[in-house]
């Protein structure tokens, strides 16, 4: 709502609102990044959250199927950002955060799943997301957020059996 109103007029933003609060906004939608993945991927809309990312053909076990970039930043930065309406945060380490909703190769796009498909191989500053079973053609990737040491606690949506009701990890 707030983002609406600000891009009405684009010529008095402030590079405040420019950088922090306008990237991944509700207006936003997916591009996937040819260079940064490995399998044919597709956007659409998701029952899960907005838009999801699928793939247009079957995915073997154990392949990296996309890298998540965006812009690094620290996690003073991250508190900051955390006013968007939608976040697009991948922590890597204590002190390092990737900003997917700058530079984002769509991976960012990918929405949580208490029963994922794919997972988080971090290496050497790099974020891969892999299978961890055969991914079916016109199948959501969907990955585990596994939230951790956050004040709140966030809703979880996703619909599988397994659900734990919440994307926080349990305490």
């Amino acid at each position: 709502m707030v983002v609406a109103l600000l891009a009405s007029s684009r010529r008095e933003l402030t590079p405040f609102v420019r950088e922090i609060l306008m990237p991944g906004g509700p207006d936003a939608v997916p591009k996937i990044s040819k260079a940064h993945s490995r399998f044919a991927l597709r956007k659409g809309e998701s029952k899960i959250h907005r838009w999801g990312i699928y793939a247009k053909e079957d995915i073997p076990a154990r392949r990296r199927v996309i890298e998540y970039t965006g812009l690094k930043i620290g996690l003073a930065e991250v508190r900051r950002r955390q006013i968007r309406p939608n976040l697009y945060l991948f922590v890597l380490t204590d002190q390092l955060a990737i900003d997917g909703a700058i530079g984002g190769s769509g991976a960012e796009y990918i929405n949580h799943s208490c029963s994922p498909n794919v997972y988080a191989n971090v290496r050497r500053g790099h974020i891969w997301l892999v299978s961890l079973r055969k991914i079916e053609a016109g199948e959501e990737l969907l990955l585990d957020y596994r939230i951790r040491n956050s004040a709140r606690k966030i809703e979880c949506h996703c619909g599988s059996p397994a659900c734990r009701g919440f994307l926080n990890l349990p305490e």
